[in-house]
């Protein structure tokens, strides 16, 4: 074990893949000598060479392009969308290329080997352009899998699952936890289930769900409510595409209430998703409306950015607001 942030998370994952696999490649904006934005791939090229680590034009629809075409030839690409707010010129070739290619086909050629790594969410004053959580516009999209882990340990072990799993998967991770969060992380590989949620903390009162850095916040949301002489149940879904309907649905049935926190704007985000479907399965079990919290409906404000963020006491009040119905 190693104590790791959850960028060196990454990189140990990335460097472990490629000494297993000479098919995977890392390639992105500035990823090459220079480490990427984030530093995040830093050392891959000198250990792997420049055909297997490196830059690509600033022209995001290119670069998945490419990578479909390298992933459709039995390849392992990982490519790098440098912030997740960039991903958006890349959004045809996703949801019509590379979540399409095997239904097309009737599974005679696939592009199940591609690994697309951004980082995601705010609170680093980052402005409209480089805050958002885009998760929900691709979790519509049936043929991908996508996967936000909440800190260093799950982050090496989901993103080695995603590189060898043999669908497409979308890895977001949390870049306001980059270096903020620190755990003990195996030097060797592992790997975590992909569409399997956890149990973070088991709880009677009421259960909060959410996946990423949201996390984290959740956690201290429930330290104030454990003030309050409140048991909360927390569980990171880990993957939104597919997600784990049944761990959700055992634990909302036991506490009785729910509650979803997300960092994305409120209307039409993943949290509604999960609450609809609570509804559906725990309908005869709930003591209260399932709950959100989440970001405003707004673009993403610099200045206001306290203001907008769905922090711990946004998830408490929504914690409180379940209890009191």
């Amino acid at each position: 074990m190693a104590k790791m942030n959850l960028l060196q998370a990454i990189n140990s994952a990335l460097d472990v893949a490629m000494a297993k696999n000479d098919k995977v490649s890392v390639f992105g904006e500035d990823v090459g000598h220079f480490g990427g934005v984030f530093r995040a791939t830093s050392g891959l090229q000198e250990k792997y060479g420049r055909a297997r680590c490196f830059n690509t034009p600033l022209v995001e629809q290119g670069i998945i392009g490419f990578a479909n075409g390298l992933a459709a030839q039995g390849s392992l690409p990982v490519a790098e969308i440098q912030f997740g707010d960039y991903i958006f010129p890349a959004f045809d070739q996703i949801v019509n290329e590379t979540a399409k290619f095997r239904y097309r086909s009737g599974n005679e050629f696939n592009v199940g080997g591609l690994t697309i790594r951004t980082p995601y969410g705010g609170g680093i004053h980052g402005g409209h352009y480089h805050s958002q959580s885009p998760e929900a516009y691709f979790a519509h999209t049936p043929g991908l899998k996508i996967v936000m882990p909440r800190n260093p340990y799950q982050a090496k072990g989901l993103l080695l699952s995603a590189i060898f799993d043999p669908n497409p998967v979308i890895f977001m991770e949390p870049k306001r936890l980059y270096r903020a969060a620190v755990g003990e992380v195996p030097e060797e590989e592992y790997t975590l289930p992909l569409g399997k949620a956890e149990v973070v903390q088991e709880g009677s009162d009421v259960t909060v769900i959410g996946w990423g850095a949201q996390v984290e916040v959740i956690e201290r949301a429930a330290e104030l409510a454990k003030k309050d002489g409140v048991s909360v149940e927390i569980i990171d879904l880990r993957s939104i595409l597919p997600w784990d309907v049944d761990t959700v649905a055992k634990s909302v049935m036991k506490t009785g209430r729910a509650v979803v926190s997300q960092e994305a704007p409120h209307t039409m985000a993943f949290g509604s998703e999960v609450a609809a479907t609570i509804q559906e399965r725990c309908f005869l079990y709930l003591e209260s409306p399932v709950m959100r919290a989440s970001g405003l409906d707004t673009p993403y404000p610099l200045a206001h950015e306290k203001e907008y963020f769905s922090d711990h006491l946004k998830t408490y009040e929504a914690i409180k607001r379940s209890l009191n119905y």
